[in-house]
């Protein structure tokens, strides 16, 4: 096989996060964009240290399994590759895909205990499988939507990125992973600074004004927070604006808009500046029955129905900690975002500490154990990596919930070095939870349990919980 051909092939599997496997003249080839069972055609596009990559030409068959999409922007934003497969099946991919990860950590983990049985029989009697998504569509409570144009010099966009491209944008006014209300919100801005003629800030020359549309939407509540990001290059009224967005027929209510002002060269949404227009900048969230105040910058899971499914699982495979004697025990939860699994242990545990990176959202944690009446609960500002070094206190129980790249080396061995004797990691990237899952278990844990956990239907990505225990217990 050389650079530049062109083959056709069959799709086996597709590995985490998005890559499809093809066996063609004796090669294994990953080609992105793809579904298992389709038939396909691809050109070659690099070949290198044994791995072989395919560009998707075209799909020649598609899978027996596949509908009919039901989102008009299907395959041409690149927010929702599985959106064409059957929710059982894009769960069943999802576990297979996680359960492929870990099998090298499964495999360690029963030769180091010398445990001499069928690798399979012994992963399914820790894998419990894939919990579903209580909601498939209209289910965010937040995105970021980019301003941009579909194509060089065209008409102003404001939506996703186009698949495969880093400059070009798809605007999603009929997007369905989120409810109606998003969709209204969008087409009302894309249509206002449309008319005024207005430029976006082209990621190349680093010249014009707006950047980003910000939404996010309580689902048990229905409060929004609408944020308009722009650059500082170009100075308008934004009252009309404001105006028009209040009269919108929406099923929620807007509790605040705000403008933020970014004149970073990097594509993200952060605030050199921040001006509320209208009301407030938070809204009130509510989650198995705790409230969580959030604001423009904090971290929450992006499924609100999904993340009770989540946090309630990660607190069962904790165990009973009250029945333990909750007068004497202390848990960590590092990486802890806005506190939320944190405020979930607090009734049944003597404290819970809280550890995140994010000044905003360990303020905003605070605020939320105070609105529920926690006081057992301390958050501290800081890098897991050194803050653990400082806290006086000694965990008992440890809950980890890191960003998609896992945890620091240095971190995992402090971790480690803890030896507590249960650990909960919640992973929303399962292939750095493959790779310190073999840390853990050189460190003395074993695998005790492990669920995969369904947040984003019609995506790639997935939530994975694994409960850990001393292997010396």
């Amino acid at each position: 096989m050389r650079k530049g051909q062109t083959y056709e092939g069959v799709v086996q599997r597709i590995d985490f996060p998005n890559k499809g496997v093809v066996l063609c003249e004796n090669e294994t080839v990953i080609v992105k964009n793809v579904l298992p069972e389709q038939k396909i055609s691809f050109m070659i596009s690099k070949k290198r240290k044994g791995k072989v990559e395919g560009r998707l030409l075209e799909v020649i068959e598609k899978a027996p399994y596949e509908l009919m999409e039901f989102c008009p922007h299907f395959g041409v934003c690149g927010g929702c590759s599985y959106q064409s497969v059957p929710y059982d099946k894009q769960l069943e991919i999802k576990e297979n895909q996680v359960k492929r990860l870990l099998k090298p950590a499964f495999e360690k983990q029963m030769l180091l205990e010398g445990i001499e049985k069928d690798t399979n029989q012994y992963i399914n009697n820790i894998f419990e499988g894939i919990k579903a998504s209580p909601i498939q569509v209209n289910y965010r409570n937040k995105m970021e939507f980019s301003f941009g144009d579909e194509y060089k010099d065209g008409p102003l966009a404001l939506g996703m990125h186009k698949r495969g491209s880093f400059y070009d944008i798809v605007s999603v006014r009929n997007c369905c992973i989120v409810d109606e209300d998003y969709r209204i919100v969008l087409a009302c801005v894309l249509d206002y600074f449309a008319e005024k003629n207005s430029s976006y800030f082209h990621r190349i020359r680093h010249e014009g004004y707006l950047r980003h549309l910000l939404v996010r939407k309580a689902y048990k509540t229905g409060e929004m927070l609408i944020a308009l990001v722009t650059t500082t290059q170009e100075t308008h009224n934004l009252e009309p604006l404001v105006t028009r967005l209040l009269a919108l027929p929406l099923s929620g209510k807007i509790s605040g808009v705000i403008h933020t002002k970014n004149d970073s060269l990097a594509d993200i949404v952060q605030s050199d500046e921040t001006v509320i227009l209208y009301g407030q900048d938070y809204f009130y969230e509510e989650l198995l029955g705790l409230k969580f105040k959030i604001s423009q910058f904090s971290f929450f899971q992006t499924n609100s129905l999904g993340a009770e499914v989540l946090y309630e699982t990660a607190r069962e495979f904790l165990g009973d900690i009250s029945s333990e004697g909750a007068c004497n025990k202390t848990v960590f939860d590092l990486y802890s975002g806005t506190g939320t699994i944190t405020q979930l242990l607090a009734p049944v545990a003597k404290k819970v500490i809280g550890v995140e990176i994010v000044e905003e959202a360990v303020e905003a944690a605070r605020q939320n154990a105070e609105i529920n009446g926690l006081h057992n609960c301390e958050f501290i500002a800081g890098d897991v990596l050194k803050v653990i070094d400082e806290i006086d206190e000694k965990p008992d129980y440890i809950i980890l919930d890191p960003p998609r790249d896992g945890i620091h080396p240095k971190a995992l061995q402090k971790i480690i070095d803890f030896q507590v004797d249960r650990l909960v990691y919640i992973s929303c990237k399962p292939t750095s939870l493959a790779r310190d899952l073999e840390v853990l278990i050189d460190g003395g844990y074993r695998i005790e349990r492990v669920v995969v956990v369904d947040q984003f239907p019609g995506t790639v990505h997935v939530e994975t919980i694994v409960g850990l225990q001393r292997r010396d217990m």
